[in-house]
């Protein structure tokens, strides 16, 4: 039996509008590096095999990032597409060869390796595997007029992270499926899966400060992360 395969999906195809300015948020500047930099340094330095990013600025992130700072896990850079669920298929269907998937968010800079082998020790054991932390809020479950319906016991409630770590097989199968049906609301690949309804996803550690940069607030957030890292 063979060594598995494990190839990281990156998404590096958000517009940014949340973040006002000229500039994509991806090559956005952090400390001296682009934002996408980071995440891309992470999986290079870890044991994932291979790289695929999906970007519709595929001259630019090849010149200014892969080439520049040396990122040879990155062999393939493809299309993304109208929506987030389309631009992970456009990556799946360019890692055949896989056994396990990585799909990750370009704009969470502060993956680390830790999380990166927690994802790969628990994919292979349960197939489906997202990573999250515990909500540290109380959260409200609210109608269609704005007025609380419920509150949901917080041990039960997680917020979602990336990278979601799946079985190829199970996950481009469940991809087909969204592409071929195409229903409303998929938010994420975990999702994605739990509408094929043939496995149970595992939510397992991520880190409160695996964050995703939407915002200008995010932005400063993550600044201030990189300087308690240096200090």
């Amino acid at each position: 039996m063979g060594i598995d395969k494990v190839t990281a999906i990156v998404l590096a195809g958000g517009s940014g509008k949340r973040m006002g300015g000229d500039c994509k948020k991806q090559y956005m500047l952090l400390k001296g590096h682009p934002l996408l930099y980071y995440s891309l340094k992470a999986f290079q330095d870890s044991p994932v095999d291979e790289i695929i990013l999906v970007t519709n600025e595929a001259s630019l992130c090849r010149n200014e990032i892969v080439e520049k700072y040396h990122m040879d896990k990155v062999t393939k850079i493809v299309p993304g597409g109208e929506e987030r669920y389309e631009s992970v298929y456009n990556g799946l269907l360019e890692a055949k060869d896989s056994d396990f998937v990585l799909i990750h968010d370009g704009a969470r800079p502060f993956v680390t390796e830790e999380i990166i082998l927690r994802c790969i020790g628990e994919v292979k054991i349960h197939e489906a595997c997202v990573v999250g932390m515990p909500v540290k809020d109380t959260v409200k479950i609210v109608d269609e007029n704005g007025f609380a319906s419920y509150t949901p016991e917080r041990k039960y409630v997680y917020l979602v992270q990336t990278p979601q770590a799946f079985s190829y097989p199970l996950i481009l199968k469940a991809y087909q499926k969204v592409m071929k049906e195409q229903p409303p609301g998929i938010t994420d690949d975990g999702m994605v899966v739990e509408y094929l309804q043939e496995k149970k996803v595992k939510l397992i550690e991520g880190s409160y400060q695996n964050i995703k940069i939407t915002t200008p607030e995010d932005y400063f957030t993550a600044l201030a992360f990189l300087e308690n890292k240096k200090e």
